[in-house]
């Protein structure tokens, strides 16, 4: 501003300039003004029948890529434990010895991840397709989809080993559904004594 600000007309554009500018988003350099609101702003309606698949869908990539990292962990810890055992019994020392263990590690873990991120895939994958079928996201699906992975990664081995994959399965997705689920019996039970 100057002096004559009332009298000259010099800082009116500056003002004109300033009040433009105070809609201007700062982060992005536009007006958001000029760009007209969509409606709606969501993916897919709460209820709808692609809401629940892709919530189970969004899950998806992060289940078998921890199971993965987990299986690959655990498989090295036991590599580890094994090739300690191989290689003390077999009373190597130095880089052989260190060289066995390496490869005892990475031989486990690997095998034991595959492993791990394969029924994550497979679980995953089924409880998508059960998801769309049933158009329904509540834990019948989680049963479902773990005890047919169950069945489906024994199928090789025969009847009775098919029986025991699926109760593995049911199993695990019970303990599952108990530690994460807050309409189940235990929270319940908890809130009952309170």
């Amino acid at each position: 501003m100057s002096i004559f600000g009332e009298i000259l007309p010099i800082n009116r554009s500056e003002e004109k300039n300033k009040q433009a500018s105070a809609s201007l988003s700062p982060y992005l350099n536009f007006d958001p003004s000029v760009v007209p609101r969509m409606q709606p702003e969501f993916l897919y309606p709460d209820e709808s029948h692609m809401a629940s698949t892709a919530r189970r869908s969004n899950v998806a990539l992060p289940i078998i890529g921890m199971s993965f990292m987990t299986g690959s962990g655990l498989g090295g810890m036991a590599g580890l434990y094994k090739g300690l055992r191989a290689t003390t019994l077999a009373g190597q020392t130095g880089k052989i010895r260190r060289t066995q263990l390496i490869n005892y590690v990475m031989k486990q873990g690997t095998t034991t991840g595959c492993t791990l991120g394969i029924l994550a895939s497979f679980y995953s994958t089924i409880a998508l397709g059960v998801t769309w079928l049933r158009d329904q996201e509540d834990t019948a699906n989680t049963f479902i989809a773990a005890t047919t992975t169950g069945v489906l990664y024994k199928c090789t081995s025969g009847l009775r080993s098919m029986g025991l994959g699926a109760a593995a399965g049911l199993t695990l997705a019970g303990i599952y559904t108990l530690v994460t689920d807050n309409d189940n019996i235990w929270s319940k039970a908890r809130y009952i004594r309170m």
